[in-house]
């Protein structure tokens, strides 16, 4: 691809926001050769953000503020600034942005924070710079940062399947209500991967799709969708972190449709029956001590969007 044009970029300041993500259903395959595992996966893009501010800079820098700023690294191994550079290059332009990224995803929680910061930078950058590549171009270069950037860009529901980056959306009707525990510790997902290998040593090679769950999306029941949720990581993420099993135990006993670890953990995730059931889930969390802080958000919402000037 020829360069652009010095001339094509802007100096304006653009906002991308993108969501973290829960897997509503995670179903692990062996582990092969290269180390990573193939996945059958059921994302939910929910309304906990990650806001990206993209303006002219020299060279590439990037600060962090929001929940657990001091935890996220400025260096070049953020994945939002993996993103920037990757734009770059594959455009032909010198990567002269500074990113501001705030955060309210948590750190190393299993709700794919870093993966929503890539992929808002990927939108950010592409219009910063006026570079205009279309969705599947970006797509790609997403899928080659990590397995749930992609995701991130898309947002809604979707089947995620290879590593969680190959996508097909998915039909899903109505609101789903949740309240998260959050722990000030995060789950190392390698750590997680481990445990699960040696708890697992026979798996099938490639798991299959979760059809119950998929047919409880499709119908629009909190209910059905409760009971279906899953997480073949679950058992690694308690083994390394037994307390969340209390959290899981709190969930159940509010009353909650269902209750699971997020991906490779240390947050887990209640389905409420609506808004309100979500505020006193969280509650019951706080106050049974099983959680450093809480959240609550609806879900499905979009991928990474612009934020227009002027919008909170």
């Amino acid at each position: 691809m020829s360069p652009i044009r010095p001339e094509a970029r802007t100096e304006r300041e653009v906002r991308v926001r993108a969501p973290g993500k829960i897997n509503l259903s995670l179903r692990v395959g062996r582990r092969e050769p290269d180390g990573y595992h193939p996945l059958a996966t059921v994302f939910q893009a929910v309304s906990v953000y990650e806001e990206v501010m993209a303006s002219a800079g020299t060279g590439l820098t990037l600060t962090v503020s929001g929940a657990q700023a001091d935890r996220v690294p400025t260096d070049e191994t953020n994945l939002a600034v993996r993103a920037a550079r990757a734009l770059a290059d594959h455009v032909g332009l010198d990567a002269d942005v500074h990113l501001h990224i705030h955060k309210e995803v948590p750190v190393a929680g299993g709700m794919a924070g870093g993966s929503a910061d890539a992929a808002a930078t990927l939108l950010a950058c592409d219009t910063l710079w006026r570079t205009g590549l279309p969705r599947e171009i970006l797509h790609g270069l997403a899928a080659a940062l990590g397995s749930d950037v992609p995701f991130g860009l898309l947002g809604h529901t979707a089947i995620g399947t290879g590593r969680g980056d190959q996508l097909a959306p998915a039909l899903s009707r109505g609101d789903y209500h949740w309240a998260f525990a959050l722990q000030a510790e995060g789950l190392s997902t390698p750590r997680v991967y481990a445990a699960f290998d040696d708890l697992h040593p026979t798996v099938r090679a490639v798991p299959g799709a979760d059809v119950a769950l998929l047919q409880a999306l499709r119908a629009g029941d909190p209910h059905a969708v409760g009971l279906a949720l899953h997480n073949d990581l679950q058992e690694a993420a308690l083994e390394l972190a037994p307390g969340l099993a209390d959290a899981i135990a709190v969930a159940h006993d509010a009353g909650a449709l269902g209750a699971i670890v997020s991906g490779s953990g240390p947050t887990v995730a209640a389905l409420a029956r609506s808004r309100q059931h979500a505020l006193l889930l969280a509650a019951a969390f706080t106050a049974a001590g099983v959680a450093d802080s809480v959240l609550t958000a609806v879900g499905p919402v979009a991928g990474a969007r612009l934020v227009p000037s002027g919008h909170e």
